[in-house]
């Protein structure tokens, strides 16, 4: 499952984070730490996403 979920990660928090960077700026915060702040959280939001994605793939397949 570890494997498989870092795959996932990768895409998935790529995802998120860019949608979070990108939510900032429509808001206007467009210096260097809203943005940071945005992908931080959007990484950690990533996280449980992940692991239900995962476990969501693995149980249809076995």
């Amino acid at each position: 499952m570890l494997r498989l979920g870092i795959i996932f990660h990768l895409f998935i928090g790529s995802t998120v984070v860019g949608c979070a960077i990108i939510a900032a700026l429509s808001l206007g915060y467009d210096t260097l730490t809203p943005i940071i702040i945005a992908a931080a959280i959007g990484f950690v939001v990533s996280i449980p996403v992940t692991y239900v994605v995962t476990k969501a793939v693995l149980t249809n397949i076995k």
